[in-house]
């Protein structure tokens, strides 16, 4: 199975720190934050990972080469200034991706998942990774977030309802037949697709507890860096 990272947001939550760096590269715990994917996937036997940029992606393809430190094999998927939405990017990468299904992760989290346990899960039953739909990880609903974005209904990906919402962690195996009729260079939001998901029945989850942050702002990135450097 592939991995796909996405890292061409601008991050402007975290301006200044990203008006210089992009926000994939902003360090915490010694490392930047898409080395710690890296070097996860790495661990968890991934070899082929393809990564979108666009704000100063030139910084990211200098940082992390072709992966061969990490015993990967990386390639890049550039997009025009203002990057392609979730959706968009992923439509884009589509020709690197082949026709299996794919890993992919935000690269603005942090998130110490068994991207194995995961991925294998995933391929190895195919009704939770179905043709045009995906499988996501969930988490519990963080204060700056306190609504969720889905429910669950056993494995099934439902509206939220009530008290019962998760939060999309930004990591799932995805299909590729579910952006097969987004034309590469479009912009486009993930949660259409994933309505639509919803709708056809094609949308799985589960539910993850453990250490998971969306490093969304200064703070939280420097609330992480210490975490990590005590850890």
């Amino acid at each position: 199975m592939k991995a796909f990272i996405l890292a061409a947001g601008r991050g402007e939550r975290m301006r200044p720190l990203t008006d210089h760096t992009p926000k994939p590269l902003l360090a915490a715990g010694g490392k930047p934050l898409i080395v710690w994917h890296l070097e996860r996937l790495a661990a968890a036997g991934f070899r082929d990972i393809v990564i979108n940029h666009a704000h100063l992606g030139a910084q990211i393809e200098a940082a992390l080469g072709d992966g061969a430190r990490w015993g990967l094999h990386i390639q890049y998927s550039p997009e025009p200034p203002g990057a392609l939405e979730t959706a968009g990017g992923i439509a884009s990468a589509l020709p690197l991706l082949d026709s299996e299904p794919f890993l992919v992760v935000n690269g603005d989290v942090y998130c110490d998942v068994d991207f194995a346990r995961f991925s294998r899960s995933t391929a190895e039953n195919a009704t939770k990774c179905p043709a045009g739909g995906a499988r996501l990880l969930f988490v519990a609903n963080p204060a700056h977030h306190a609504g969720g974005d889905f429910s669950l209904d056993g494995e099934r990906v439902i509206y939220a309802q009530g008290e019962q919402t998760l939060t999309y962690a930004g990591i799932g195996v995805f299909s590729p037949a579910m952006f097969a009729d987004v034309p590469a260079g479009t912009i486009m939001k993930l949660r259409p697709l994933l309505d639509a998901a919803i709708a056809a029945g094609a949308l799985t989850g589960e539910r993850y507890d453990g250490r998971w942050v969306d490093v969304g702002t200064p703070q939280r990135l420097a609330e992480l860096d210490t975490e990590l450097r005590n850890a």
